[in-house]
């Protein structure tokens, strides 16, 4: 698939990165809103939904809603909770036959399916590998290369029956990991159930991974904002209607070994930890797809662009903070707008 592409090396950050100057907006008197903050996956959701002053219900009946559906996703989804569905699967001898919920089902295909159209680079059954490099962090210790093999000989969509109620493994020790995907489905499912509750318009943020639809109570389309990955404030802001903003970086989730920082991302191909890419953004129509190609894209670096499906766009930061630079697909482009002092500057090569 062929994509047109904007590459920018940034000038350099001599200046204190700020929010980006939004234009003036006025609130419509016809709207009302609400925002609320929760702990839900173990981070904190923001939800922001808006309807008319002649529904006031929605806004209580959204929020109420909405919330419901992000703990349910994690309920079921979540591979640190005893009693999910997913640990279910991946606690299930070989052979054994574990039913799923149609929800759960769901996010699996998809995980399947991107990690098909990625070439690899996101796999929701690397869990063994992932779990073996959270143990090395904890005990500061790099796993050894036949440990790594290991753990990688039980990794694969190969090892797992998906059925149309459930899910059968071939080989013991095979597990899911959806912490690159569940997440964004979870933000789907709240921003539908603000819809069935008749909100006009509205903002599920999940830990930085943003969806929106509707109408804002200011006049104007929604602004997302991009944090830098190299320092405090942003890089700049994402604008849009309905859609969704996934960010993966990392500049949080990491650990140390013998002075070195390792990434939390994890490169299914190699079964070791990726951290070429500081930053990957992607918009998409829902956050699952937007959530699940920002790890691949993590993996994969700017070159994995042309990969993307039709309807999702992408911008990668690559190498580190002494010498980056910001790749974005074209699309992505018109709907960002840099902070300063971060800018195109002149055409990367």
């Amino acid at each position: 698939m062929s994509r047109r592409a904007v590459n920018f090396i940034p000038a350099i950050a001599v200046f204190v990165v700020v929010a980006a100057g939004l234009a003036l907006a006025l609130f419509r008197p016809d709207r009302i809103d609400d925002d609320q903050q929760y702990d839900i996956m173990n981070t904190v959701a923001t939800l922001n939904p808006v309807t008319t002053r002649a529904k006031p219900e929605a806004l209580h009946n959204g929020l109420r809603n909405a919330v419901a559906a992000l703990r349910k996703v994690e309920a079921h989804m979540s591979s640190h909770l005893d009693r999910s569905e997913i640990a279910n699967l991946n606690s299930a001898p070989a052979g054994e036959f574990v039913p799923l919920s149609a929800d759960v089902r769901a996010v699996m295909v998809m995980a399947r399916h991107i990690a098909e159209a990625s070439d690899g680079a996101f796999d929701a059954t690397v869990g063994p590998v992932i779990g073996l490099w959270v143990a090395a962090g904890k005990a500061k210790q790099l796993p050894t290369d036949e440990q790594i093999a290991t753990a990688a000989a039980v990794c694969g969509w190969d090892k797992f029956e998906l059925r149309d109620d459930g899910a059968v493994k071939s080989i013991d020790g095979a597990r899911v990991n959806l912490g690159g995907i569940a997440k964004g489905y979870g933000i789907d499912k709240a921003i539908e159930a603000l819809r069935k509750a008749g909100c006009v318009g509205g903002m599920v943020d999940v830990g930085g991974d943003v969806r929106v639809f509707g109408q804002r109570r200011l006049d104007g389309p929604w602004v997302v904002g991009v944090r830098n990955p190299f320092g405090p404030g942003l890089i700049g802001t994402v604008t849009l209607q309905d859609g969704s903003v996934c960010t993966s970086g990392n500049y949080e989730r990491n650990f140390t070994i013998a002075g070195r920082r390792y990434s939390h991302i994890i490169d299914p191909r190699t079964s070791r930890p990726t951290d070429t890419n500081p930053s990957v953004t992607v918009i998409a129509p829902t956050a699952m797809v937007a959530d699940a190609w920002a790890t691949a894209l993590s993996v994969l670096g700017w070159p994995g662009h042309t990969l993307l499906p039709a309807g999702v766009e992408a911008m990668v930061v690559t190498s580190s903070p002494q010498a980056y630079e910001i790749h974005m697909t074209e699309g992505f482009g018109e709907r960002f707008r840099f902070n300063p002092p971060f800018g195109p500057t002149e055409n990367a090569p």
